[in-house]
């Protein structure tokens, strides 16, 4: 009887690690879809890294996190250079656009 208890939480921690790998994975991909939506000249005009750097750090981040390689060291910081975009650039270049 313990022995399919031990089994259901493994199951339950699998599924818990799938829904988190796929909630990065939505964010990384939304950041760089935003990416590409802004013009070069805005960019610069926020005075942030340019677009092809920003696109470039945003798109290897979302091959990282599709690609089954442990490579968790660099998928945790690219998923921080997507929170940096959405929390900073984003909103930067957002504001440039009101005016």
């Amino acid at each position: 009887m313990s022995g399919g208890f031990v089994w259901a939480l493994g199951d339950v921690e699998g599924w818990i690690n799938v829904g988190i790998a796929f909630a990065l994975l939505v964010i990384k991909i939304f950041a760089f879809v935003s990416s590409l939506l802004y013009s070069g000249e805005s960019y610069v005009a926020a005075d942030k890294l340019t677009k092809p750097t920003w696109t470039a750090i945003l798109g290897v981040g979302v091959l990282i996190q599709v690609v089954p390689i442990n490579l968790s060291i660099i998928n945790l910081a690219l998923l921080v250079a997507a929170l940096v975009y959405l929390a900073d650039v984003r909103p930067a270049l957002a504001g440039l656009r009101r005016r």
